[in-house]
């Protein structure tokens, strides 16, 4: 919030009570908005920054020109619980309160990060059923505090609440919301995405300084990806180049972007993508949600879908009112675009070069990735086989089909023909999606008649539990696990070829063994 410009006198004058209306029904309802916790958590961190930001030359000449602006967001999960959010910015001014607690209050000047008037009171509602404001104002003598009920608000029609004052030194400045019995309370696995998605969206403060961003007493501080520093995949005897470039275009109309794109090494699906700022805070991109649109990234999980990410600051767009996405309109199109022509430009091609570079991993990503494999591997195989081996071996013997196999829903299909000692061979290439399907490996060995071609049928089930678990939708896992079907699918071929009876046993209990045993993530 801006500092006061109230003379002194009025600075410490007692406020009874601060209006809320109109609008007060619509509390009840902000508690139902699509937030995602990391974006609701932002709400509070942005309010900070930009007091921070426009009072950063007053705290500064109190504290000095190290002066850090530190937020600090602590969970407690015991009963009773409740979420507090902490700041050392410079605190909510008595001229601001009128218009800080009413709803859909815009503020006077929306050039900043506050700029619809509902971020703390939305953000708030959606947390908690009951939370409350402490401040205290740079150069002002007194502490207020402030309480909501929404259900009493609502059930009473309340159109002011009560302010408590008590007298406070003049220097210090805060403000502390506290949100008690949070309906989406941070725990588990939700606390380090929460974590992770804080770090990028306040990333430029972070890594300018301006920022100490604390959650659970644990700093948070964004690294940057590795940059990929190799040969262009089409020259590999060239000089090895750094593959990031700054961004530049203009849009018109005044709509531009900034920033720059790179290649990571290693890969990494979870960190690619863009991370699309607008005033120096991130709105869309963040954590593991990286803003990937197919002109520009292709195929899920295709090398470039893994390898490409940056930076990118947009001028002139709008965002929606809870700041976690753009409003492209029909904006979006000219700028991917331009963005695309960006990328592949012929002096620093990252677009062909993300399709095309290969590179072995290095030794310990390699033992890393190992080690974790196996581990799960092993624990799962330790649970799930001493019941499973029994039920599969004592199943008889069973030899390959040799009619054409049952149609399916197929979602994709191909066929290749080879001459291998003479004979024609047609491979048919399904994969299927019928969850009746108990087979993960279906297999047709149909012998030539007349001189016609011997023709394999080879089906895998992507309804499979076993694909479910480790291979929907990343073509590159898929087609790994294909390409070991179709090895055991024309290994039982050749078996049955050179005389082998019912060659079909195998692939039948690699079957089960993958349903009963194999298929828990």
């Amino acid at each position: 919030m801006q500092m006061s410009t109230l003379p002194p006198e009025c600075m410490s004058a007692p406020i009874a009570a601060v209006p809320i209306r109109p609008g007060v029904s619509v509390l009840s309802i902000l508690r139902h908005l699509n937030y995602k916790p990391w974006f609701a958590l932002a709400e509070f961190v942005d309010n900070a920054v930009q007091s921070y930001l426009v009072n950063r030359a007053q705290l500064e000449s109190l504290h000095g020109p190290g002066f850090k602006l530190c937020v600090r967001i602590d969970v407690e999960p015991t009963a009773p619980t409740r979420l507090t959010v902490r700041d050392n910015a410079a605190g909510i001014a008595r001229a601001d309160f009128p218009r800080a607690f009413r709803p859909a209050a815009i503020p006077p000047d929306r050039s900043g990060l506050s700029e619809f008037g509902m971020g703390m009171k939305s953000a708030a509602c959606w947390f908690s059923p009951r939370w409350s404001v402490r401040t205290k104002a740079f150069g002002e003598t007194v502490e207020r505090t402030i309480r909501f009920d929404v259900a009493s608000i609502v059930r009473d029609q309340l159109e002011e609440l009560a302010i408590s004052e008590i007298p406070a030194q003049e220097a210090s400045h805060f403000t502390e919301i506290v949100l008690e019995d949070p309906y989406h309370l941070p725990i588990g696995r939700t606390v380090g995405k929460i974590k992770d998605h804080l770090t990028d969206i306040y990333r430029v403060y972070l890594r300018d300084g301006l920022l100490q961003l604390r959650f659970n007493d644990e700093p948070l501080g964004y690294v940057a990806p590795r940059l990929l520093i190799a040969p262009f995949a089409r020259d590999l005897a060239g000089p090895a180049r750094e593959w990031r470039r700054e961004i530049s275009f203009d849009l018109g109309g005044g709509l531009s972007a900034h920033g720059f794109a790179g290649l990571m090494d290693p890969m990494n699906t979870a960190r690619s993508g863009f991370a699309l700022f607008r005033r120096g805070r991130l709105i869309e991109g963040s954590g593991d949600e990286g803003y990937r649109p197919p002109l520009i990234f292709g195929q899920a999980g295709s090398f470039r879908w893994r390898r490409l990410f940056g930076e990118l600051h947009l001028e002139g767009f709008e965002v929606s009112h809870t700041k976690d996405g753009f409003r492209w309109d029909e904006n979006e199109q000219p700028f991917l675009e331009l963005l695309k022509e960006e990328l592949d430009n012929e002096v620093l091609p990252l677009l062909r070069q993300a399709d095309l570079y290969r590179v072995q991993a290095a030794r310990n990503e390699v033992a890393e990735a190992a080690q974790r494999a196996i581990t799960r591997a092993v624990d799962t195989m330790q649970a799930t086989l001493p019941e499973a081996l029994p039920r599969v071996a004592d199943e008889p013997p069973v030899e390959t089909q040799t009619s054409p196999l049952e149609p399916e829903p197929t979602l994709a299909a191909r066929e290749l023909r080879i001459n291998f000692r003479d004979q024609i061979w047609i491979i048919r290439i399904e994969l299927a999606n019928d969850p009746a399907q108990g087979e993960w490996l279906s297999v047709s060995d149909q012998p030539s008649t007349n001189s016609q071609p011997q023709i394999v049928e080879i089906r895998v089930s992507m309804a499979h539990p076993f694909m479910v678990s480790f291979a929907q939708t990343d073509p590159d896992q898929v087609e790994g696990l294909l390409r070991v079907a179709a090895g055991l699918a024309l290994a039982e071929k050749l078996a049955r070829s050179a005389g082998v009876r019912m060659a079909k046993t195998v692939r039948r209990n690699l079957n089960e063994l993958l349903r009963e045993a194999l298929a828990r993530p």
